[in-house]
């Protein structure tokens, strides 16, 4: 019976980061905090990095794009920089569907959340997402990668 206990256990921990980036990613969008393209994370980046509390890289196939590659490893390093948390997904499409307007394919290989309004709450989903790469931060896993829930 105790062993039982503990793969209940270790289920319910690798649900919770999939719950809560879907999560955060839908009320982001509701509320306009959502930069999707890694051209438009670069800018937001660039000129208020105080302002970006989350940013997802998307994986799918990208390792024969080099372009998207060095991309990926300058948002990287200006992440751990400004002390951003980061994750990675591997369903481009999958995350197109969450993140993107109806039938129009975005360019969701980066996407950023920005801070909630001053006035209002802090976003419940997000803290659990930042303590989640707070904890893969102190097993050495820089950019945990998160799976997306199936829709």
């Amino acid at each position: 019976p105790m062993l039982h206990d503990v793969r209940i256990t270790s289920q319910l921990v690798e649900f919770t980061p999939r719950k809560s980036l879907a999560e955060a990613l839908l009320s982001a969008k509701a509320e306009g905090r959502l930069t999707v393209g890694v051209y438009e994370c670069a800018k937001i980046m660039n000129d208020d990095p105080d302002n970006v509390s989350f940013c997802l890289l998307a994986t799918d196939d990208f390792e024969c794009d080099i372009a998207l590659q060095i991309h990926f490893t300058l948002i990287q390093a200006f992440c751990f920089d400004n002390d951003i948390s980061i994750v990675r997904v591997n369903d481009l499409k999958r995350l197109n569907a969450l993140v993107g307007a109806k039938g129009q394919l975005e360019d969701a290989h980066c996407v950023l959340i920005t801070n909630p309004a001053e006035d209002s709450w802090e976003d419940p989903a997000l803290e659990k997402l930042h303590l989640f790469c707070e904890e893969s931060r102190s097993y050495n896993e820089w950019v945990p990668e998160i799976t997306l829930p199936e829709r």
